[in-house]
């Protein structure tokens, strides 16, 4: 199936079902990619800054900037990565300490010190992005910085978590020779000190990343170069794999493509091994307050009640996905099925006694949202699905419209539909992560949550815990309140499928607990 011109020459492919996460890998095929292991992808970056980004942008910012600490492969727990050391020097986990590796520099050869770190947190507040990742650093009060090597964070509240916030690309450390605290970067000449230098970057097309000479940090480097092209389908995206001009495919694989591939393994094709691994991506619609409809307690909660999961699953996603009830997903410490015990099986008869007690008694109309590239060819479908279940209630009148991901993100960051979907892919393994980021007036959505009780008692409470599993009763309340709310439904979460050829080796470490490709962990074996 995928031979060209001779012998075949395998890949290694990691996919996700929730079309969110994986990696796979062909031969590749332009003269000046043929040193390089070849990624394609339908998740473009939205921009290069990570002062302006709290997206899937992280994928690129992950490989190219370098953060004070990081996941390991054999952890889910941060370690330091620029930093030497990181701990809290304080019993209230509001004084946080780190030292730096010595002789650190950025890719061109300047200077990384502690007042470099400092400048790289503060210009996330004084930029403040619309969509960037403001929110997720919202515990940090000050930085001090006592000499040319130490940092100091000063907490506004108590936070056991901010250790993992300094994992996350929100805190990526760029070079203040090249950056500055007014306004995001213009151009594509990157000031970072992350595994790679970012070669050459044309917008929604490629990205061509070299090993970084003058990287020092905790990743082992095992590849040279990496190219990542980036798809509008999956289908065109699938299509280039299948000729042998990528080497891997991720995010955007379609729910048949997958099975496609699954075949091949189950036909005796031993070049392909295939691997279903738990993933910690969600999809999930938003509803917009400020709309009549959507602003409706009735509403959202006749839709929360109506909605079948597996039928979506089944229909959609040939089950290479998860029901899912609770914004926070199976697999973590403190997940709940909260909206399937405050809503129970999917029912008509209850949806319409909601709408009917609020004095609903006339059709509901309702436009759904989505993006037509950002998540896979599938998103289509399932917002169709959704449309024909709450259609054929009879309660409802919904039209389903599609924009680029350019133009819908643009457009539900300044509160243009009613009703939206998204994906999330945690910034860190932890369920305050799942929560923390969808509520109050400066959220990652854009969409004000106003929720004094979790914002201002649960997670702060939880913040305080040093062991997760007691900080878990404070999830379990906010997911209720989640789901008496409605103003969030999670739908399903994804599974990741790896599948490797033999001649690819580092797949099963490609992604980290935040599902973001390393591209430093795919080589090719010297023989197989």
């Amino acid at each position: 199936m995928f031979d060209r011109n001779g012998p075949l020459r395998t890949a290694a492919i990691a996919v996700s079902a929730a079309l969110l996460a994986g990696c796979s890998v062909l031969p590749g095929g332009d003269n000046d990619e043929d040193q390089s292991i070849v990624v394609g992808t339908t998740s473009s970056p939205s921009v290069l800054d990570p002062a302006g980004a709290w997206d899937q942008s992280w994928e690129l910012f992950r490989n190219v900037y370098q953060t004070l600490m990081h996941f390991p492969n054999s952890s889910s727990s941060p370690e330091p990565d620029a930093a030497k050391s990181c701990k809290f020097t304080d019993t209230a986990s509001k004084v946080y300490r780190c030292t730096l590796r010595e002789d650190l520099t950025f890719s061109n050869g300047n200077p990384l010190d502690a007042e470099a770190v400092k400048f790289s947190l503060e210009r996330v507040f004084s930029i403040g992005a619309e969509g960037g990742p403001s929110g997720l650093l919202g515990s940090l009060d000050r930085i001090e910085t006592p000499g040319k090597h130490e940092i100091v964070f000063h907490l506004k509240e108590s936070d056991a978590t901010f250790e993992y916030v300094l994992a996350t690309p929100a805190a990526s450390i760029v070079d203040p020779e090249v950056y500055d605290d007014k306004g995001l970067l213009k151009g594509t000449e990157i000031g970072g000190s992350g595994p790679y230098v970012l070669e050459e970057y044309r917008e929604n097309k490629r990205a061509v990343l070299l090993a970084n000479p003058n990287y020092k940090g905790a990743a082992e480097i095992k590849n040279d170069k990496v190219t990542i092209r980036y798809f509008q389908s999956s289908k065109a995206m699938v299509k280039k794999f299948k000729k042998g001009e990528l080497d891997v495919t991720f995010r955007g694989l379609t729910p048949s493509q997958i099975s496609e591939f699954q075949d091949a393994g189950a036909k005796g094709n031993d070049k392909i091994e295939l691997s279903e691994l738990p993933g910690k991506e969600i999809r999930y619609l938003v509803f917009n307050p400020k709309y009549d409809w959507a602003g409706d307690e009735a509403v959202r909660r006749a839709i929360a009640q109506l909605i079948d999961r597996k039928a979506l699953v089944r229909n959609v996603y040939d089950r290479t996905a998860e029901p899912l009830y609770s914004m926070v997903p199976s697999g973590l410490t403190g997940h709940t099925n909260a909206y399937f015990d405050e809503y129970g099986e999917p029912s008509r008869a209850g949806a319409e006694a909601v709408l009917r007690e609020a004095g609903i008694t006339e059709k509901v109309p309702l436009t759904l949202w989505y993006t037509t590239d950002r998540y896979g060819s599938t998103m289509k479908k399932e917002f169709e699905e959704i449309e024909r279940q709450l259609e054929g209630s009879g309660l409802f009148d919904i039209t389903v419209k599609g924009k680029p991901w350019n133009e819908y993100s643009q457009d539900y960051l300044h509160g243009e539909y009613p009703v939206f979907g998204r994906g999330w892919a945690p910034d860190f393994p932890d369920a305050d992560n799942f929560i923390s980021p969808f509520v109050g007036e400066n959220n990652a959505l854009n969409t004000p949550y106003e929720a004094p009780r979790i914002t201002q008692e649960l997670l702060p409470s939880s913040r305080k815990q040093d062991d997760r599993g007691i900080a878990s009763e404070a999830f379990t309340e906010a997911q209720k309140i989640l789901a008496e709310d409605a103003r969030l439904l999670p739908l399903w979460q994804g599974k990741v499928y790896v599948a490797a050829g033999k001649d690819i080796a580092g797949v099963e470490w490609c992604i980290d607990p935040s599902t973001i490709m390393r591209m430093w962990e795919l080589n090719r074996k010297a023989s197989w």
